[in-house]
Parts: C-alpha cells; structure tokens; sequence
C-alpha cells in the first residue's frame, strides 16, 4: 500500500508520540467539472491521502475540509475575506488559476495562513520574500519544465528559438507556460515570440511560416488541432528537416502521446500528419510506474464512476493535491514538536520547503523557495510505421540531469549546422598539442617580437622628446601659470 513507504518514512524521522489537532481546511477549487482541477476530480485524491494519514502516528490529525467553488476569477478571495476572524481556516487548497490564486496568497501570507497549490505555476509566484511568502506549490512549475529546454539546449548547442503561443486573455495557461521558457533561454538565444489569438488561431498558420525559417528551434503551446496544422504546414514548406526541431508542451493530458500520438484524426491527411510528426516531440511530466501509483490510480477511478465524472487519467493537480496533505502533516508535526501550533503558518511554510518525502507516484523534493523539483519526459516518434511515440530522455529537476536513452541518436537533436556538445577528445595533436595551437605559438612569438623592437624604438624617441619639452617649460613655465590662473578665474566667475 502507499501507506506503508509513506508511514516508513515517518517511522524512520524517528517520530514517536501521537499528533491530536483539529486542522480546518479551506479548498478553493472550480466546482465546474470540465476543469481538470475541478473539486470533483480533485477530492477523491485529497480525502485518499486523510485515510493513508488516519493510521498510527497522525490518526490524531482531524482535517475539516470546507470546498468552496472558485472557478478562476475572484471568487476565491471572496470566500476567503468574507470570513470573520474567528472562522479563518488553519490551512488553504488551492487556487490553481494564477488570477484567482495570487491576491488570496497575498491576504493569506499577510494573515499567516499557509496556502499549498498544485497549481499557481507562472513565474510570478517564484518571489516568496514578501507578497507570496506563504505559498508552497506542490507540482512543479512553468519555470521547473524550462529548465528541461535549458538543459537541452545548453547539451546540443541550440543558439535560436521561437516560441509560439495561443493566448486567451483569460487564464493565459500557454501564456504562462512559455513565459518561463523566454526567461531561462533569453540571456543565451536569439528568442522570437508569435502569439495567436486563442479564439482563431488557424488563421496564423501561414503567417508561421516565415520566422521558422529564421531559427533552429520552433517550440509550441496550443490546441492539439493547432499543432497538426502546423505540423502539415511545415512539412509542406521542407521545413521539417535536419535544420529544424520542432516541439510541442503539453503537461496536462499527455495520454494521447503514448500510442499513436495526437496526430491521427480519421482523416484523409492523417498520412501525411503522421509524416510530419516524426519531426514533432512533446515536452510532458514524467509518469510514475510505482505500485503504489497504480493502486493509486484504481481508487480514483472508482471513486470518478459513482460520481459520474469522465476522467482518462490522473492529472499532475490530483497528485498535487494528495502530496500536499501528506507534507503539511510532515512539517505541522515538526512545528508542534518545537512549540509552535498549528496558527504558526510561517513556521509550518518553512518546514514544508527544502524536504524530501515519500509521495503516492514517488520521492517528491521541495527546494528551499517552496517549490517542488520537476521530472519530465521527451516523447518523440520511435517507430514511422505506426507513428507510436515513445520517451526518448528524461529530465530530472533534483539534480539537474538529462538521461538520454541508449537507443535514441544524440544527432537528432543537435540542429545542422549548430555547435554540438563539447568534446572531451582532441581531434588533432601534433606532439601534444594541436595544429591551432602550435600555429598560435608561432604567431604569437613573432607578435612579440615586433612588440619589443616597437617599444625599444617608442621608448628612445620618448626620451628625447621630455629631454626637449622640459628645457621649453622651464623658459615658458611663468606664461603658463597666468594662463591658468585666468582660465580658474573665468570658472569662478561663471
């Protein structure tokens, strides 16, 4: 059972005397179903991780959870400030929305009310010094995905970028997304920026086409339609070539991608789309295989079917939200061991950042900002038969590291003509040392030369010229000094 590595962990903290508190829980979540985050898709996650929490040590921990519906406008503040103060909650789920969630951070941090999200992913939240200072996000963020192109790019040598995006104006989730991939890659590339208007952004296919030809790396965020055509459209320009590496983001259902990826449609261009997708790769979470996940999973699947709710597959919120239980236990039991309560919420926060425990899909590792370290995967097409996708490499936030695939060719990523990754080899030496840097020697001893000579001739010439100058001034010095007095004077009288 999950219970058991999470209670493990415990066990091994060296935990030994209950916990007895009544912990209220305020949870500000879209009670519309269709958001993937919705409270009916996320409460079987949350009240999963209360029953793992209901055993040994923490049986004494009573969660209260209050769901209020907050969609994504300002309707979670609203639930929050209309509280009188004898009724604030101990702890705050949510939001997700970046609009919703930052002004009831704000009055929560100020109030010292810890709030945990799953979502609230942009890169505007990363300042926990003031304003944001009691948020601690448990899935990772816009920015922790970028560092997988980062990394990337830093390794095959990529030197241009552009990043397309439909924007909405409204929640703005792409927006965000590749906000964080401008802010890691605009000190190193050449960045261009091309937004659609998310409510016709067919239209802006063709206009596409002009600056991909202008760099290496094209990277997406956008409806699945839209990224086929794009594909289509560029594999009809040539543009999908050996020049050229194309990627799509897509973190939040990248169920379709482990098949016959997104680009079969039942249509007569299907073909053609599955040919243009060998060229496409999609940046996703990486997806856990632990039993535990599994078991996971299964519960929440029944749980989604007495409900009614259409759910295909657990989704980075529902994990969010059960790891945030589990860690607020972890950092509330050490807060209480050094005698703070459960009103303390800076100190709580604090406990909750730079930790590592034991989540239902595996390790989780929050860094010392509050965020929690981001894995991710990078699905290309293996086989052009079928077009079936497959993870390719593997990026892992704790330590920073890309695991690359032993089947998978390096060169398909290092774009033609662009540097590749160092060489630890020379690929030439000559008594050793290369050809370059013997040619250096070389002309850099006959520099030198011609430097001394120049300078024993400058230095001579030099000399007879102060011997001169010094006989004129001493005939001229008098002169001199009135001038300069009158030049002080005019100063002065200015």
């Amino acid at each position: 059972m999950a219970f058991c590595a999470f209670y493990d962990l415990v066990c091994l903290n060296g935990l030994t005397s209950a916990l007895n508190e009544n912990v209220d829980v305020l949870v500000l979540l879209p009670q519309n179903s269709s958001y993937i985050f919705s409270i009916s898709r996320v409460s079987p996650a949350i009240e999963y991780a209360r029953q793992q929490l209901a055993n040994g040590h923490f049986a004494g921990l009573n969660f209260n959870f209050q769901y209020v519906s907050s969609e994504c406008g300002v309707d979670a503040l609203f639930a929050l400030v209309d509280r009188a103060p004898d009724e604030r909650p101990d702890l705050i789920f949510g939001p997700v929305c970046e609009y919703a969630a930052a002004p009831v951070v704000r009055v929560a941090s100020h109030w010292n009310i810890p709030v945990m999200s799953a979502g609230a992913l942009a890169y505007g939240f990363i300042n926990k010094n003031s304003e944001f200072s009691l948020l601690t996000r448990t899935a990772p963020s816009y920015m922790k995905m970028a560092e997988t192109f980062a990394v990337m790019s830093q390794h095959f040598g990529w030197r241009s970028v552009l990043l397309i995006y439909h924007d909405d104006k409204e929640e703005r989730n792409c927006y965000f997304t590749v906000e964080g991939v401008h802010v890691l890659l605009e000190d190193d590339h050449d960045i261009s920026v091309f937004v659609m208007d998310s409510r016709e952004p067919l239209t802006y296919v063709d206009e596409l086409i002009k600056p991909m030809y202008e760099h290496e790396v094209v990277i997406m965020c956008t409806y699945a339609d839209v990224v086929r055509e794009i594909m289509l459209n560029a594999h009809r320009r040539r543009l999908t070539t050996s020049n050229r590496l194309f990627f799509n983001i897509e973190l939040f259902n990248s169920s379709s991608y482990g098949k016959n990826g997104s680009w079969r449609r039942g249509d007569r261009y299907d073909n053609e789309a599955k040919a243009a997708y060998a060229f496409l790769n999609t940046v996703t979470l990486l997806r856990s295989t632990k039993p535990e996940f599994e078991n996971f999973s299964m519960e929440m699947r029944k749980s989604y079917q007495k409900m009614g709710v259409d759910v295909c597959e657990i989704n980075m919120f529902m994990e969010g939200f059960h790891d945030a239980l589990l860690l607020y236990a972890l950092a509330l039991d050490d807060a209480m061991k050094s005698g703070y309560t459960k009103k303390n919420g800076k100190e709580i926060t604090q406990r909750m950042w730079n930790r590592t425990f034991e989540g239902i899909a595996g390790q989780v590792s929050m860094d010392a900002n509050g965020d929690r370290n981001g894995d991710f995967s990078v699905i290309s097409m293996t086989n052009h038969e079928t077009g079936s996708h497959e993870t390719v490499m593997s990026y892992f936030g704790t330590n920073g590291s890309l695991q690359i695939n032993p089947d998978f060719d390096p060169k398909l990523f290092t774009v033609q003509g662009a540097p590749g990754p160092p060489s630890s080899q020379p690929t030439d030496q000559s008594c050793g040392l290369g050809l370059s840097a013997v040619t250096g020697i070389i002309v850099g001893g006959l520099l030198g030369t011609a430097l001394l000579m120049a300078f024993y001739f400058f230095r001579k010439n030099y000399r007879i010229t102060i011997e001169r100058r010094t006989q004129r001034e001493q005939c001229d010095g008098k002169h001199r000094q009135l001038r300069e007095d009158s030049i002080r004077s005019n100063f002065s009288a200015a």
